[in-house]
């Protein structure tokens, strides 16, 4: 026999499953909530962050490209991966006219921390309340989901990464970078 819980619970969860695939649009769907739309303006953002004076804002990067990747927490074994892969590739983003930016909910300390361990060189931002993580599709109840963006020079987003592997994700990005860069050229 069935415990009522068990039947609420699988009630719940059946009601919700049915909801979001009358609501399923492939390409604006990720795990993390609704996907902001390509080829359409980046949302917005001001964080603070342990580097330069304490806040960015994605608009201090126009004229420049930005890679925006999410993660789930500093100190972590895949969030470490590929925090030290972007930085291995930072010199080959530089030469690309390319900003990388890590965004986690994660505070500012827990950053410096997590930059000085690592030895990065690019901004990690504190997004503690998960506002910007829901701006991009990307936040899940208490953490970011591990999400990238590529948004182009005016601000526009280019390319969204979804499901993202630690270990080869910068070269991923780079690929694709590549072939944006050179289809504006």
């Amino acid at each position: 026999m069935i415990s009522r819980r068990t039947f609420l619970s699988i009630l719940f969860a059946t009601c919700l499953a049915v909801i979001n695939w009358l609501n399923f649009t492939p390409n604006a769907q990720a795990l993390g909530g609704k996907l902001p739309t390509i080829n359409q303006l980046a949302p917005e953002f001001t964080l603070p962050t342990n580097t330069g004076n304490g806040k960015i804002s994605l608009a201090d990067f126009r004229g420049q490209w930005v890679v925006l990747y999410f993660y789930p927490q500093d100190f972590t074994s895949g969030c470490t991966i590929e925090a030290r892969r972007f930085q291995q590739d930072l010199s080959k983003y530089i030469e690309k006219n390319t900003q990388v930016i890590g965004i986690s909910v994660d505070d500012v300390d827990s950053h410096a921390e997590f930059c000085d361990s690592e030895g990065l060189k690019f901004p990690l931002l504190a997004d503690t309340k998960g506002t910007v993580s829901k701006a991009y599709g990307s936040w899940m109840s208490f953490f970011s989901m591990r999400h990238s963006f590529i948004i182009d020079p005016q601000g526009i987003l280019r390319a969204t990464f979804v499901k993202v592997n630690p270990s080869i994700h910068s070269r991923e990005v780079l690929a694709e970078l590549s072939k944006l860069q050179s289809s504006v050229s």
